[in-house]
């Protein structure tokens, strides 16, 4: 078979790498994928344990692009569950619907607290910060300070580790819901002009986990002579003249090997890719990489001797007095993830550093903090628990601190100079991509190789905007009193 003029080298495996790999070979380029791990999906992965699955993060399958839908539909077909979607806020003994629903909170606060939440939330629609620069702000603005207090700060600085004041409000406006009083009380008079669809409210999931997904799409790849390369960390990128001209790779057993290419795609995090360059990037390059920082976190899974504990698909836990900031229920994602029906898979997700105390734990540890902390919370008992294990996850999460804009505008500008090199995902853009976003990126860099198109990546998932919502337009207001 004649050989591809395109020979492309993806790094990484995970939705954006798999999903530009993808579209690269069913356009008739060769290409290799390499994955450091020995498993595929990155964060979207399904993780196992003697038969039990685990999704680290919990990832539904919903999306604003029909490009994405299409390739979903493509790849797995009638593989996915249509899931209802239920979470909620653990705060103070507290179970709180989530998205945040005015009613539902109020309600739950009880009338003396529900009252100082209004006349907060009323001060803060009088009196806003002029200048939204940090999450403190974002939130203060839309949720008044009590709210803010109550429903974010705890949860949010367990998440990212640093004060709300440090975070920038770009992460809020696409992370949150906004929560409007006025709004709520509107609609209990008027049918609002823009109503949310059901979204939000319900989502689609791969029988086997999201890993189901992209084993798949790795599997595809291979069929089409593609090479998807598991425990292939890059050592050095080599480049000369303004073009990156090959990946060296640890091969195992001590050898090495330099993989070559006419065009080159990375996901993994750019402070990696900076350092890993060959001949190295100038200083002042170096330097901003260093300044870009990540939150990782690791999941303990636990596996509980009760059929049924909570209706929910995952729990934020915003109270202070537990480390755990996240509970996945895995059976009411799917129940082929528990291959046991009389128990329970749950993951207890803890954000930490990579490296720092919480990392370097024993696993053994980590499970039975889990277990206090699943009883202290009141979900089941320690003792039900009968078995467990800990998933590591670096680098989850890049942060939007106070100084990421200026630093990473440099090495955007480092990057741009390398002409047959797109950097896209998640870590490749240091941007909190959902997944659909990260699948985007990389089918637009499959276009810009493919077809010598100039899109954008660094473009992608930028407005500020609520992610999960899609609305649509009402003719007009109708008065139902």
């Amino acid at each position: 078979m004649k050989q591809s003029a395109r020979q492309v080298v993806v790094i990484g495996a995970g939705p954006a790498g798999l999903t530009a790999a993808y579209e690269l070979v069913k356009l008739g380029a060769g290409v290799s994928v390499l994955e450091k791990d020995s498993i595929v999906g990155g964060l979207a992965r399904t993780a196992r344990y003697k038969g039990y699955s685990f999704d680290m993060g919990g990832h539904r399958f919903f999306t604003k692009v029909p490009e994405v839908e299409k390739m979903w539909r493509e790849v797995l077909g009638d593989a996915f569950l249509r899931r209802p979607r239920l979470s909620r806020i653990y705060y103070d003994g507290v179970y709180f619907d989530y998205p945040l629903k005015p009613w539902n909170a109020l309600s739950r606060l009880g009338p003396y607290e529900a009252v100082r939440v209004v006349l907060s939330y009323i001060k803060w629609q009088v009196r806003p910060h002029t200048v939204e620069e940090s999450f403190e702000h974002w939130v203060t603005n839309r949720f008044g300070r009590r709210l803010f207090l109550r429903f974010f700060r705890s949860y949010t600085e367990k998440v990212w580790g640093v004060p709300c004041t440090e975070l920038r409000a770009e992460w809020a406006a696409q992370r949150i819901k906004d929560l409007s009083l006025r709004s709520a009380i509107m609609a209990m008079l008027f049918t609002p002009r823009r109503t949310i669809k059901t979204l939000i409210e319900e989502f689609d999931y791969p029988r086997l986990g999201p890993g189901m997904m992209w084993e798949t799409v790795a599997a595809k790849v291979a069929e089409k002579s593609g090479a998807v390369r598991l425990d292939a960390p890059v050592l050095a990128v080599h480049h000369a003249g303004g073009r990156v001209t090959g990946v060296t790779i640890d091969a195992g057993d001590g050898r090495t090997e330099t993989v070559t290419g006419t065009d080159f795609v990375s996901t993994m995090p750019v402070t990696e890719l900076i350092a890993k360059l060959h001949p190295k990037a100038p200083g002042e390059v170096l330097d901003a990489a260093t300044w870009l920082s990540y939150r990782s976190f690791l999941t303990v899974c636990l596996i509980v001797e009760r059929a049924e504990l909570f209706p929910d698909n995952w729990i934020y836990i915003h109270d202070p007095d537990v480390h755990v900031g996240r509970i996945q229920n895995y059976k009411n994602w799917s129940s082929e993830m528990v291959p046991d029906a009389t128990k329970t898979g749950l993951g207890l997700e803890y954000f930490c550093d990579e490296g720092d105390a919480l990392w370097n734990r024993p696993d053994d540890e980590l499970v039975d903090m889990a277990k206090r902390e699943l009883e202290k919370i009141g979900l089941a008992r320690a003792a039900e628990v009968s078995d467990g294990c800990v998933f590591r996850m670096p680098k989850a999460y890049p942060v939007y601190d106070s100084v990421y804009a200026q630093h990473l505008e440099s090495v955007k500008a480092h990057l741009a100079t390398f002409e047959n090199l797109q950097t896209i995902g998640r870590n490749g853009l240091h941007r909190y991509n959902n997944q659909d976003h990260a699948m985007v990126t990389g089918m637009l860099a499959a276009r810009n190789i493919m077809f010598g198109e100039h899109n954008d990546v660094w473009s992608v998932n930028t407005d500020q905007e609520y992610h999960e919502e899609i609305l649509e337009e009402q003719p007009a207001l109708v008065d139902e009193r």
